[in-house]
């Protein structure tokens, strides 16, 4: 069978499923293979759970005209996502970087959703198989498409772009993010500028922060950039206030006070990009500033959270040594005189993970806190005088034995070291 004939099939079978546990009467199934299981022996279960078709790559022992047997399964996903791409004439904004993209993500989508039919990545479905399948979540009454695109490697992003086709795109940043993956900082530019080659070569527009020196060297190809920043571009915007809320004040070609429910400096970048994109596409400022005020962040990403009469910054879905920069620098600026700072170890860091973490020790001795733990990896390879605790399990029983009172709290960490269990 080939596309055009699977993509028939799947017009008229739009909701497409990957687990079977989660399968709904008349999905359509793929049998995705990973290190770790094989949808392909679920295949049958599906159909008998309500399945319409199973998508599959081994051979099934049934003769059944609804199990569709491929090559590859994910391959056959990403062909399906890019045929159905192609339908569409609307605009699709593509959105990397090494910090702060689904937080960008979120604010872009919630200023365009204001004005346009707007799809785009649910949570954190930013991968090879999350970015497919949110492509096919795109129905014709679409009018713009937002895709966060994750990597940890060089080469992914131009994988992307294969089959997303972006006609506009977003670095957030480059940051000393999987190093082990991409080989240094360099190898972080060098692939997260892959979304900004890809516009340079089909006409593409890029939105992009002013003050980062390497946006400029990364856009320079791309035929139409709109800038946005602290000091230049068509979107300028400081900080009025961040005690605890960051308020941005815009300047340029709007004229806005917004007073958003993001914690920390380091969002100032990710609010302007939204004003950029929602000026840029004609959303009436008003409905701008109430989508940015509106957002409140989930998912342990910039949370300002009450916790008992305590006040916790709930930071933990992710954490490199440039976030964890920003978020501990930030937190030591805010009132308080009870700071408790708990960090998770960071990953994904190859050989330059103990240096990393020896660089955040001395960072971290630059403040007076009251309290501080550490969580996890390369923290336990290192001398330092504070709490150290294997898990996230461990440390929240210290925190509650401390049983703190009016305190100020931070948490951040890796994704794997679940950090927001602390105060579950």
């Amino acid at each position: 069978m080939n596309i055009e004939e699977l993509y028939s099939i799947y017009c008229n079978h739009l909701q497409i499923q990957t687990d079977s546990r989660k399968l709904s009467s008349g999905d359509l199934f793929f049998a995705l293979r990973g290190p770790n299981f094989n949808g392909n022996q679920f295949a049958l279960q599906a159909l008998e759970m309500g399945a319409a078709y199973a998508i599959v790559d081994e051979n099934i022992a049934a003769d059944n005209h609804r199990i569709i047997r491929v090559e590859n399964v994910l391959t056959t996903l990403q062909q399906l996502a890019g045929y159905h791409r192609e339908q569409f004439t609307i605009p699709f904004i593509a959105i990397t970087g090494s910090n702060g993209k689904t937080t960008t993500k979120e604010l872009v989508a919630a200023v365009l959703s204001a004005h346009y039919k707007t799809y785009t990545t649910q949570g954190n479905l930013n991968n090879h198989i999350g970015i497919p399948l949110t492509l096919l979540q795109v129905q014709k009454d679409a009018q713009m498409a937002v895709i966060e695109m994750g990597a940890n490697h060089q080469h992914e992003i131009e994988g992307y772009c294969q089959y997303v086709k972006p006609t506009h795109g977003i670095i957030t940043n480059c940051g000393k993010a999987h190093l082990e993956g991409f080989g240094g900082e360099e190898g972080v530019r060098k692939g997260k500028g892959e979304l900004f080659q890809f516009l340079s070569g089909h006409h593409g527009t890029a939105f992009a922060f002013a003050d980062y020196d390497y946006l400029h060297t990364l856009a320079k190809q791309v035929p139409q950039i709109i800038w946005y920043g602290t000091t230049s571009g068509i979107i300028r915007g400081s900080i009025e206030n961040s005690m605890p809320l960051l308020k941005v004040v815009i300047t340029g070609a709007l004229e806005l006070s917004v007073q958003t429910q993001l914690v920390g400096n380091y969002n100032l970048p990710n609010v302007l990009c939204a004003v950029a994109i929602g000026n840029h596409f004609g959303v009436p400022s008003e409905k701008i500033q109430s989508a940015i005020e509106s957002y409140t962040p989930s998912n342990s990403r910039s949370q300002w959270i009450n916790w008992g009469n305590n006040q916790v910054i709930l930071d933990a879905y992710n954490a490199n040594p440039s976030s964890m920069k920003v978020a501990i620098e930030n937190f030591a600026q805010l009132p308080g005189s009870a700071k408790i700072l708990m960090l998770g170890a960071m990953m994904e860091l190859g050989e330059t993970s103990v240096a990393e973490h020896q660089a955040l020790l001395n960072l971290i001795q630059q403040y007076p806190w009251a309290e501080v733990v550490l969580v996890g990896g390369d923290f336990s390879n290192l001398s330092h005088p504070y709490h150290y605790f294997t898990d996230s399990t461990q440390a929240k029983a210290w925190l509650s034995s401390k049983n703190p009172q009016k305190a100020q709290i931070l948490l951040k960490g890796s994704r794997s070291m679940k950090m927001e269990k602390v105060i579950e």
